[in-house]
């Protein structure tokens, strides 16, 4: 089947499904819930093959995606119609779904990020078209697959083997009603660009460089195993990683040390291997590249802490290095296992450092005291403030950024909003 072919075949489902009760799609949801839950390994198998996370950690990802699709099975229908009190005998908010909509989603995680925008979109009323990763095609066809399996209807979501370059080509194409994208900053701004020239809503996931921020009444030992976990996880290669450990100076003797040993519990091992922590890198390319940002840093003053070791073409020993304020390196998103500690002598200077960077995504803040929270929670740029743990997500919960990080929210009762359109219904 063509592009137009498979394009019009969304639309043409779409037609249909909008008209589908929601409690309707929320009993498909929990069938595909069931689904990925039963066949964890399996599909977990295919993420690894496909970008080597560690087997672990992919089987976990699948469950997740269970899980949030149990979320939105069981979801209060937030977009029924909404009586307001006015003068006139009708007064209505009705939530319409705007149609097809396209996906633009990256490698790091590859059930994850495609559910996490697709399972609310869909059970909005909206039909999807994915744009996988080109190493993630495998991942995009099994989830085409699974959504069929689960008795969807043909064409609600499915998978466009395409390349970037064809991207603009289905956004400007009249079928497409909206574009969500997970990404780099310059591919979002493309893509936004492109909905933008063509009167479309975007949605914008893009990166960041989160600080993870201890304080001297932290719990060091839960911070340091928390602060490893939150910059290896998936080889460092989330855009929620924490990726700044902003220390305060007077505990910098002594929290180092335990972080540095916790840090170096990581070393590369087989991605099949359960007990695997780290593996290698998705692709060689993107190791050169975390080579050459390392050695950017370091030209500019940073210091080695743990050197950043390239052990095979795309495998390291984790990196840490000191890095002062104005390094160029603090503009850039570090994608890998090379993490960077800054020094901050108080609460204020641990702020202004956390927010002086382009990116704002997910801030994390180890501290006992409510007060100093409550400083932090209040004052930092970002989408999420994680308290004495680090970042993640949660399909409760909102997820989304703001500054360069991006638009839009993904995930909670609050994403089934962003792709339908707001009617206003009034009269006598």
């Amino acid at each position: 089947m063509n592009l137009q072919s498979k394009l019009s075949a969304a639309q043409k489902s779409f037609e249909s499904w909008k008209k589908v009760p929601f409690s309707n799609r929320q009993k498909l949801l929990l069938k595909l819930a069931d689904k990925l839950e039963k066949n964890s390994e399996s599909l977990g198998k295919i993420i690894t093959k496909e970008m080597n996370k560690p087997i672990s950690q992919s089987i976990a990802e699948i469950q997740k995606c269970a899980l949030m699709c149990s979320y939105y099975a069981n979801a209060e229908n937030i977009l029924q119609p909404e009586k307001i009190k006015t003068e006139y005998r009708i007064s209505e908010i009705h939530y319409v779904p705007k149609g097809v909509i396209l996906g633009v989603m990256p490698w790091n995680f590859p059930f994850w990020q495609v559910l996490r925008f697709a399972v609310p979109a869909i059970l909005a009323g909206n039909a999807v078209v994915l744009k996988h990763a080109s190493i993630c095609f495998g991942s995009g066809n099994r989830i085409e697959k699974l959504f069929l399996e689960a008795g969807f209807p043909k064409g609600i979501f499915q998978n466009l083997e395409i390349g970037h370059e064809e991207v603009k080509k289905v956004l400007e194409n009249p079928i497409v009603r909206g574009v969500s994208l997970t990404g780099s900053e310059k591919a979002g701004a493309e893509v936004a660009a492109t909905a933008g020239r063509n009167i479309k809503k975007s949605l914008l996931e893009l990166g960041g460089s989160d600080a993870f921020i201890v304080l001297d009444d932290a719990n060091f030992k839960k911070a340091a195993e928390s602060g490893a976990k939150a910059r290896l996880q998936n080889c460092g290669q989330a855009c929620n990683a924490g990726k700044r450990f902003i220390i305060q100076k007077n505990i910098e003797k002594e929290f180092l040390p335990i972080f540095i040993k916790e840090y170096q519990k990581y070393i590369p091992g087989k991605p099949l291997k359960k007990d695997t922590l780290i593996a290698g890198m998705a692709r060689p390319d993107l190791a050169d590249e975390l080579e050459k940002q390392y050695k950017k840093a370091l030209k500019n003053g940073a210091e080695v802490i743990l050197p950043l070791k390239r052990i095979s073409p795309n495998e390291f020993m984790p990196g840490l290095i000191k890095v002062k304020s104005g390094n160029p390196i603090l503009e850039e998103e570090l994608f890998g296992p090379l993490g960077m500690v800054m020094i901050a002598k108080n609460d204020e200077e641990a702020l202004k450092l956390a927010n002086d960077i382009p990116f704002g995504l997910s801030n994390s803040v180890w501290t006992k005291d409510k007060k100093r929270q409550q400083f932090f929670i209040e004052n930092l740029e970002s989408g999420t403030v994680s308290v004495n743990k680090e970042s993640s997500s949660d399909p409760r919960l909102p997820f989304g950024g703001t500054k360069s990080s991006g638009y839009g929210t993904e995930l909670s009762l609050i994403a089934l909003k962003e792709f339908v359109t707001v009617k206003t219904v009034v009269g006598n």
